[in-house]
């Protein structure tokens, strides 16, 4: 059974190696050791951390095989981005060139450069380790967060976005880079992606125009990924766009891959979940949930067979699942239907 826990210091290891594994322009798992020891120690301050107003906390997880204790993947949420270092993004829109005087009528398309995200929450760091990639593993470890969301909304921003990873090669290189690498940068998109995750940032503000680009005076190859996804990336951005989320024009500055949003009320996970009182025992119910208990500081999620009794309010789970969820007999949970 995978579950979803908060990561611990003991992680650390299983971090790196999915770092390693996760390859080129992702840009919140850096190969770096100092950086995801700060992202554990960040995680663990943070969940520990009664608020009265959203910060910078930051809530990182893993999804761990309770038998046999492998660290499957990781997920997280960011509870207010940019407020500690700036979070840009280009805006794609569209403007009209025309003159009646000589009968010229161009639409042309801009991308704008700014910070227009600052303050909402993100969800970040999703990440299954590709020999986990089948079942219902991939969706336990995105929708776990809203059930999250939905259960402590207190600690997140009323809306939420998603950074979805853009198009390049298994050498790292984004077509949409390179045009910017050779009119504004010197450096690789590899390094590019390296210093923005590990905080290092200063160089965007230094280097990035700072004027609306015209698409068009990009090369084919750039304009062609504006607004696109890396192939790895495609199935969680379908399952994003199921709940909801939807691209109003914003995209990466380095790879221009689609920032995604939705209002978190309006998530079809948040919306539907039910809070039920647990009893434990077995049952033979077939239909799968996604179920949470209701804890913060010792989240814990999954995703099995569940008997829910709706006029009664009740969520039947088996004593594993109990053990796994940490409950108790009549402790509350969440759960939606899969």
């Amino acid at each position: 059974m995978l579950v979803i826990r908060p990561i611990t210091a003991t992680d650390y290891p299983a971090l790196m190696r999915c770092a390693e594994e996760s390859g080129h322009g992702f840009t919140s798992l850096p190969v770096n050791e100092g950086m995801l020891r700060n992202r554990i120690a960040h995680s663990e301050a943070s969940f520990a951390k009664e608020i009265t107003e959203i910060g910078t906390e930051g809530y990182l997880m893993v999804a761990e095989d309770t038998e046999t204790g492998e660290v499957a993947g990781t997920t997280g949420i960011e509870a207010a981005i940019g407020l500690d270092t700036p979070f840009y993004t280009y805006h794609l829109s569209t403007v009209v060139h025309a003159s009646r005087r000589l009968d010229v009528h161009n639409v042309v398309k801009l991308l704008t450069f700014g910070n227009n995200y600052t303050g909402n929450s993100e969800l970040c760091t999703l990440f299954l380790r590709p020999e986990w990639r089948k079942g219902l593993n991939g969706r336990l470890l995105s929708k776990a967060r809203f059930l999250m969301m939905a259960e402590h909304s207190h600690r997140f921003s009323p809306t939420v976005i998603a950074e979805m990873r853009g198009v390049s090669d298994d050498e790292g290189h984004s077509p949409f880079w390179e045009w910017l690498k050779e009119h504004f940068f010197s450096i690789d998109f590899t390094h590019a992606d390296y210093l923005t995750g590990i905080g290092a940032k200063g160089f965007i503000a230094d280097l990035m125009p700072k004027l609306p680009i015209y698409v068009n005076l990009l090369s084919e190859e750039a304009q062609a990924v504006i607004g696109k996804v890396h192939d790895n990336t495609a199935p969680a951005l379908r399952l994003l766009e199921q709940e909801g989320f939807t691209c109003r024009g914003y995209v990466n500055i380095f790879d221009a891959g689609p920032m995604v949003e939705c209002e978190v009320r309006n998530i079809e996970s948040v919306r539907h979940s039910l809070r039920c009182r647990v009893e434990i025992g077995e049952h033979s119910s077939s239909h799968d949930y996604l179920i949470s208990n209701t804890s913060f500081e010792n989240f814990r999620a999954t995703v099995g067979k569940v008997a829910v009794d709706g006029e009664r309010n009740i969520a039947i789970v088996s004593p594993a699942m109990a053990q796994a969820l940490q409950l108790q007999q009549g402790d509350m949970v969440r759960l939606i239907g899969q």
